[in-house]
């Protein structure tokens, strides 16, 4: 239920003055539903403005003038602006006006009539003007016209100035809520309360009072961060409380482990540990493998379901493509299958008699393992006794996805599966409510990738080099940048470029694209994978994982217009083999100082972590890394980047809260509900999930 005292916060928008049917799915699109979200809108910017005259006007500033009206200037073409000169007794002001509304302005502001006017100040030749003022207004009313003034989003037909006013009127109904902070954090941070900081949100004088480390803002990104760590402790907690048939490390998981062709790295040794203490401890794991491509992952996945099929369980291994659950499948069903562990691949291309005596094999109990996609969880599908499921790119299933596998046996085990390097202060962000195993080693005899950074205008260089290696039994990618906010755009330019490459290399040019159909996708990247397909010509981030050994040369067109953590992981693709590999960052100079610090660190590491670190300094706020697409938090308030240290303190806080206050039934724990609902991150949520 949620506490009264936010009821109108959460009274829908239409309960603000002015907001109708027109304005309503308007302003529902920029903030949401509910007074809440518009409360949330925080303005991108701030008006200063100064009073001046004509003879000390300052070119580039907004200022505001007496004036009186003295000539109209009508358009002699239609494309030509409305002219008003005006006079404030030291020089002349003209004001411009673009448009058909021109026509309007005589009946509003007559000859002669006195107004004050405010815009920003421009010459044109030796002229002062001010074309579309923000304000003209009546002498009496020059108060209107504040000194500072926010500006807010917009949107079409939605202007900035109503949206502000319908932002304030949201303030003006934010209650005084109980303090769930703790009050010597408080006192050290010098924290304003939640409604104050609110209030001096919604009105900053200059572009500092919006910076993220003004004692307001950290205040609401630490609320914001608190409670979603707090919603991550507890479903942790609640996992954890759920007892699990203890499975212990296996005589039949070393014989495995005995056969196979390498030795495991010290950090697969090290998480394959943790993973054993998980399982044999009685209670439900909850645990995230992190490592780069190739490091190791699946190995110590498939030893861990060797232990859970020695204590007479099954195990579940489910991809978010077919690609995907095919090669984790031809990974570990050979090892397996050679100790008497039978696993099967179950995809949406199974049908008939063939799928029918899959299932009854699940069911039976006859089969240990089962590999798969998004069929795994279908309803039809039953298991014997599922007591571990391993979700590979857990970030790509929604949460309700990855509990329906789950929900097939009694307190599942989870291992996650991640290839996507996420730096350690935002891993909490991520993953709070998984413990994290990280793979930091590359196992040996993995062949280093040569990369090189090349001018676009060696293009054909670099093809000339291309088509030789071709010709010598080799396969490449060739990966376009996303050049415009078009779809269609980005797909035309790939279909040039693919057709280019196909007339200079020859017919076993492929090309993947962002408009294509998952099983389409699939089917190009599995020609791609048996050889059919020699270069393949990609618009989006190619399948993580996907494994072509036989490829060994990656071209990253426009490689500044990615994030570093996006071209380690394209490079990822490459070097899979035995052959020498190479990855050619061609790029349209002159490059920015950013961008050559990110082609010069790609140059000199290949170590995920250290890149995703590097990134986020590079990068700073916004979407670093491009974790939007990795699971990450949407957060309104926090940064990640300028608020990481904030990070850690709310993941110890709220660990120490559920271990002190499970139930939040002191008064910081009733405070801290309200908190919750005010960010909807519940440990029952299942709309912001993000381990």
């Amino acid at each position: 239920m949620r506490p009264e005292i936010l009821f109108p916060l959460y009274a829908p928008v239409t309960s603000l003055k002015g907001v109708g049917a027109r304005v309503a799915p308007l302003l529902e699109k920029l903030a949401g539903p509910v007074v809440r979200d518009v409360l949330y809108l925080r303005p991108h910017s701030v008006v200063a403005r100064t009073r001046a005259t004509a003879n000390t006007a300052v070119e580039g500033a907004v200022q505001i003038f007496e004036v009186q009206i003295d000539a109209y200037k009508p358009p002699r073409a239609p494309q030509q602006p409305w002219r008003i000169e005006t006079y404030d007794g030291t020089g002349v002001l003209t004001l411009v006006f673009f448009g058909s509304f021109g026509g309007q302005l005589p009946a509003k502001h007559p000859l002669g009539s006195r107004r004050v006017v405010s815009g920003k100040v421009e010459r044109f030749g030796l002229n002062l003007q001010i074309a579309h003022p923000d304000y003209i207004l009546p002498l009496e009313k020059a108060g209107e016209i504040p000194l500072f003034e926010a500006v807010y989003p917009a949107t079409a037909g939605l202007p900035a100035r109503t949206v502000r006013k319908f932002a304030l009127e949201a303030l003006e109904r934010a209650p005084n809520l109980p303090e769930w902070q703790d009050a010597a954090w408080l006192a050290r941070e010098k924290f304003p309360p939640w409604r104050e900081a609110l209030a001096l949100a919604h009105a900053p004088t200059s572009e500092t009072d919006m910076a993220p480390q003004t004692p307001h803002a950290r205040r609401l990104a630490y609320d914001e961060l608190l409670a979603h760590q707090l919603a991550m402790a507890q479903r942790k907690a609640e996992r954890r409380a759920e007892p699990a048939s203890p499975i212990q490390a296996s005589l039949l998981a070393q014989k495995v482990r005995a056969d196979l062709p390498f030795s495991l790295t010290g950090a697969q040794e090290r998480s394959l540990a943790e993973i054993r203490a998980d399982l044999a401890a009685g209670e439900r794991m909850s645990r995230l493998i992190q490592g780069d491509v190739g490091s190791g992952k699946t190995v110590v996945a498939m030893l861990a379901m060797a232990d859970v099929a020695a204590a007479g369980g099954q195990s579940a291994l489910m991809a978010p493509t077919e690609i995907l659950a095919r090669q984790h499948f031809e990974t570990v069903s050979g090892p397996l299958s050679e100790h008497g562990i039978t696993a099967v691949l179950l995809t949406g291309r199974d049908k008939g008699l063939a799928r029918a005596d899959k299932l009854r094999a699940l069911a039976s109990g006859a089969v240990q393992v089962a590999v798969g996609t998004h069929a795994l969880f279908q309803d039809e599908v039953a298991f014997q006794r599922l007591q571990l499921a391993v979700v590979d790119e857990q970030h790509r299933f929604g949460v309700a996805e990855r509990q329906r596998l789950q929900a097939k046996g009694e307190a599942v085990h989870l291992l996650a599966m991640s290839a996507t390097p996420i730096p350690r202060t935002l891993e909490l962000t991520v993953y709070g409510d998984l413990d994290v195993s990280r793979i930091d080693e590359k196992p040996p005899g993995r062949t280093p990738v040569a990369t090189r950074a090349v001018p676009m205008g060696r293009v054909e260089e670099v093809e000339a080099r291309l088509r030789d290696a071709i010709a010598g039994g080799a396969q490449a990618f060739w990966i376009c940048p996303m050049v415009s906010e078009s779809e269609l755009v980005d797909l035309k330019a790939a279909e040039q470029r693919s057709a280019e490459l196909r007339q200079k290399i020859g017919p076993g040019v492929g090309l993947v694209h962002g408009k294509m159909t998952g099983p389409e996708k699939d089917a190009v990247m599995a020609d791609f994978a048996d050889g059919k397909i020699s270069l393949l010509v990609a618009t989006t981030v190619v399948e993580v994982g996907v494994n072509v050994p036989n490829a060994t040369i990656m071209v990253i067109e426009q490689a500044e217009r990615f994030g570093l953590a996006q071209l380690h992981q394209l490079r990822g693709r490459v070097g899979r083999g035995r052959r020498e590999s190479a990855c050619v960052l061609l790029y349209d100079p002159p490059l920015s100082e950013t961008a050559q610090r990110r082609l010069d660190i790609l140059r000199k590491t290949d170590d995920g972590f250290v890149i995703a670190e590097t990134d986020l300094e590079l990068r700073g706020g916004g979407d670093a890394l491009g974790l939007r697409q990795s699971g990450f938090p949407a957060y309104v308030f926090a940064d990640p980047f300028a608020h990481r240290d904030l990070i850690a303190a709310a993941g110890d806080d709220a660990r120490m809260i559920v271990a002190r206050d499970p139930d939040l039934t002191s008064e910081r724990g009733k405070a801290l509900r309200i908190l919750q609902e005010l960010f909807d991150w519940r440990a029952g949520s299942p709309l912001k999930d993000a381990g």
